[in-house]
């Protein structure tokens, strides 16, 4: 499986809800980076990204996007060969 980044914070929903959603698809690990308790990783996060909104998913060498972003390809069956992606 490939391992999943997770930029987020303690108390966002969508942060919550991506979480769930990829511990439903067998992810056990997830390398969260709390953006929240370190403003340095916000600023990262951006120059990788071009974002600021978390979460921030990568899978693998991935990014994935947002919460929706995620949502959209689990929808698409896209999100279970991404994670089995060798």
């Amino acid at each position: 499986m490939q391992s999943v980044k997770m930029y987020s914070t303690a108390v966002c929903p969508f942060c919550i809800r991506a979480k769930q959603l990829l511990k439903d698809r067998g992810v056990q690990d997830i390398d969260e980076i709390r953006v929240d308790l370190d403003p340095g990783a916000r600023v990262r996060m951006t120059e990788v990204t071009g974002r600021r909104t978390v979460p921030q998913i990568f899978i693998g060498d991935t990014h994935v996007g947002g919460c929706d972003d995620l949502v959209a390809l689990d929808s698409r069956g896209g999100l279970l060969p991404l994670l089995g992606a060798a």
